[in-house]
């Protein structure tokens, strides 16, 4: 039979992007705790397509998957991306993994219980490669809570942490969750005037959080880049701040 993907293609139209979506995957994620942590991924692989060829076998994305057994870390992503653009002939290859975390945590009743973290990973790789990490990271302030500003009641904390990061060195997942955590979890002190409108509140929360966590991340070395966004999850209203590391009147402000 013949292999119709990889003959010539003389209408010179490249395709921006072919492959493979939603694909549900077992892997194997770096847990600093326990050395390994099983997860299931949802995973999305695709190349841009030079003009000269037809397509590409969609089953070879799953094949180089496959070839390294579900280990994701930040030297595996980069040999697969490199697999993907080299056995696809293709000008550039990307890939999407967004997968839960889990980590045991204490809540303030001293009981222990499982807590779930999305995380998505993004690659990509023409000349050089470039990967994101994302990280959600429920948040619920103390004062906030106890005075019960904006708690939506059907989520059971106040917003959720939103940072994607670029790497100059390796950085365990829970260190990133466990700073967001200690900068996100400090009392606000003008949440102690019940005076104040929810929304104000809100407000002056999610400028104040999103400031501290860039400042934070700002002063880490071994980030090379990074995007910051605090949400508030209140019900009838989302209000949310946002920043990034090249935003440096916002750091200094």
């Amino acid at each position: 039979m013949k292999d119709i993907q990889s003959q010539p293609d003389h209408r010179r139209i490249n395709i921006k992007k072919v492959g493979v979506k939603n694909i549900a995957y077992p892997i194997t994620v770096r847990d600093k705790e326990k050395k390994t942590q099983k997860t299931v991924a949802t995973v999305n692989m695709y190349v841009n397509l030079p003009h000269q060829f037809k397509g590409t076998h969609m089953s070879r994305f799953v094949e180089i998957l496959n070839r390294f057994h579900g280990e994701i870390n930040l030297k595996s992503f980069h040999l697969i991306l490199q697999e993907m653009k080299n056995k696809l002939q293709a000008e550039a290859a990307h890939m999407e993994i967004e997968f839960p975390y889990f980590l045991k945590k204490k809540s303030p009743s001293t009981s222990v219980g499982i807590v779930e973290y999305k995380c998505k990973m993004h690659g990509s790789l023409s000349s050089v490669d470039d990967l994101i990490l994302e990280l959600h990271v429920p948040i619920s302030p103390p004062s906030l809570v106890k005075i019960g500003h904006g708690l939506p009641k059907s989520l059971g904390h106040w917003g959720v942490a939103i940072v994607r990061l670029k790497f100059r060195h390796f950085i365990w997942i829970e260190d990133i969750i466990d700073m967001v955590e200690k900068v996100t979890c400090h009392d606000c002190s003008w949440a102690e005037d019940e005076g104040q409108e929810g929304h104000t509140v809100a407000a002056l929360t999610v400028e104040s959080l999103t400031k501290s966590l860039g400042e934070k991340l700002q002063s880490n070395d071994d980030l090379s880049w990074f995007t910051v966004t605090v949400k508030n999850l209140s019900e009838g209203c989302s209000i949310f701040a946002s920043l990034d590391s090249t935003n440096e009147a916002a750091l200094q402000a």
